[in-house]
Parts: structure tokens; C-alpha cells; sequence
């Protein structure tokens, strides 16, 4: 090893591990601040959840009359019965919720002649039948103020009760709250 020549190191420049730190920072500066305001302005403009679109069919009864289609951005109960929304409620739902209108006092689940109007506009502003009918159908969608998640609302009602069912609930809900 003696025999070989030496080699002269290069001196690093100085300047060039600083510019690639200066360069490092200003990306790390830029990214997190711009990816905080892409998921702010996601979050807080839709709430997560696309608007819902019901089509709703205007027409008359004599042939000669075209139909016309109008989309809007609320969801409708579907004109859904009361006093078949009572029985079912008393059935499924008394035990855990106050309903002044189906005469019941449950104190587990919240106070459904107040809370839905409350919780509706605290989720977007949402409409009340459309937010009903969510909270039946997926009750952890929204969890209301001092209850935890997942909520104490079977999950299965969205599956193992019909639509007319649901839309009976939300009639009978509907008529109980106070707006």
C-alpha cells in the first residue's frame, strides 16, 4: 500500500449543503400549509357527504300533458305514515328515546321532540326529514352532542326495515319535533 500515490480529497463546497437544506425546507413549508387548506376546504364545504339529489315527477292526469323531471338537493320522507310510524316506534325505538308524539320517555338515546332539529343544522345545515332518515338508517353518520361513537342505535334498521317502514318513522319523528 505504500507504492500507491496519494489521492488529494476534494473540499465539499460549503454552499451546497446549505442551498439543499434552504431547498428541503422551503418544500416542507409549502406542502403541509397548502395539503391543511386542500383538506379544510374538502372537510368543512361538504362535510364529507356528497349533497343527496331526489327527482321528483310533475304530471298531470290527462295524456296530452308531457311530464317533466326537476332534480333538487333534499331528500323527502316519502310521504310516510304516522300512525304506522307510532307502532313501529313504540316497538323498536321507546325504550331509548323520548317521543312526546308516540308517548314515550326512554332517556338512552337522545330527545327526539328536540335533538334532530338541533343536530340537523350542526350537520351542514342538513335537511330534517333527509337527516331523520339517515340517523335511522346509519346512526353513526352523525353522532349527537354527548353521545359517543359508535352510537347505541342498532346499525341494522337501514337493512331490515323497509323503505315504507323508514319513511313511516320519519313521519311520525317529523310531526314530534319541534322545528
Amino acid at each position: 500500500m505504500d507504492s500507491l500515490p496519494t489521492v488529494a480529497r476534494r473540499k465539499k463546497n460549503p454552499w451546497t449543503s446549505t442551498s439543499e437544506i434552504v431547498l428541503w425546507l422551503l418544500v416542507v413549508a409549502l406542502i403541509f400549509p397548502a395539503a391543511f387548506a386542500g383538506y379544510a376546504v374538502g372537510h368543512y364545504t361538504s362535510l364529507g357527504k356528497p349533497p343527496a339529489t331526489v327527482t321528483t315527477t310533475v304530471g298531470s292526469t290527462s295524456t296530452s300533458t308531457p311530464t317533466t323531471t326537476t332534480s333538487m338537493t333534499t331528500t323527502t320522507s316519502g310521504g310516510g305514515d304516522v300512525a304506522a310510524g307510532k307502532a313501529l316506534f313504540t316497538q323498536n325505538c321507546a325504550s331509548c328515546h323520548t317521543l312526546t308524539a308516540a308517548g314515550a320517555s326512554g332517556t338512552f338515546g337522545p330527545n327526539l321532540d328536540t335533538k334532530p332539529a338541533i343536530d340537523a343544522k350542526a350537520d351542514g345545515n342538513m335537511a330534517l326529514d333527509a337527516f331523520i332518515k339517515q340517523s335511522i338508517t346509519d346512526p353513526n353518520a352523525y353522532i349527537a352532542q354527548g353521545f359517543t361513537k359508535p352510537s347505541g342505535m342498532p346499525p341494522s334498521f337501514g337493512t331490515s326495515l323497509t323503505s315504507t317502514q323508514i319513511n313511516d318513522l320519519v313521519a311520525l319523528i317529523l310531526s314530534g319535533t319541534q322545528h
